[in-house]
């Protein structure tokens, strides 16, 4: 298990350096957004990840591509995602997934992805700001996407403020979880 933590993180970093010395912006979104977030209230409470989610702008796609392979890890396109695999037998599932700033994950999707410009400086990497990173996983809320919210709420770092915030059908979705932070 230290292991694939490890490996997780090691990705991620490697991948947001290469990223970095290509000049190529970027922000780190998903599991690991929230992770960057969780740990600044409770390093205790940081979730686990399996994948690595990077946000970029399509039009710098071919500079991350080749920012990535350089960096040892190799293009595929899978189910519509774009994803690089680190080396020889290396899975979809724990690879770096690709996600496009200003579109949406899916089409259904009532809002897009944020832009990469609402990021900041994390120690080691650019992460989502937190309102950017709230707003998408509302946006997507998928399981663990309210999972990942859920832990937010429960260490303060969203509360009812945010309702006001938020336009009305992401207020409506936080809503429930704040009711309901069981499921």
């Amino acid at each position: 298990m230290v292991s694939a933590v490890e490996k997780v993180r090691e990705r991620l970093l490697r991948a947001t350096a290469a990223l970095k010395a290509a000049n190529v912006p970027y922000a780190v979104a998903g599991g690991n957004a929230v992770a960057a977030w969780v740990s600044t209230i409770d390093e205790a409470a940081v979730r686990n990840t399996q994948d690595v989610d990077i946000l970029v702008r399509r039009d710098d796609f071919d500079a991350v591509k080749s920012a990535l392979e350089s960096a040892g890890f190799r293009h595929r396109h899978i189910a519509g995602i774009d994803a690089f695999l680190d080396g020889d037998g290396s899975k979809f599932r724990n690879a770096v997934h690709i996600l496009f700033a200003n579109e949406k994950v899916r089409p259904g999707d009532a809002r897009s992805n944020p832009d990469v410009s609402e990021s900041k400086a994390d120690k080691h990497f650019d992460v989502l700001t937190l309102d950017a990173l709230v707003r998408n996983k509302l946006t997507v809320y998928r399981r663990k996407d309210q999972v990942h919210v859920t832990d937010m709420i429960e260490l303060g770092l969203v509360d009812s403020s945010w309702l006001t915030r938020l336009p009305a059908d992401l207020a409506a979705r936080l809503q429930h979880l704040l009711d309901t932070p069981e499921g």
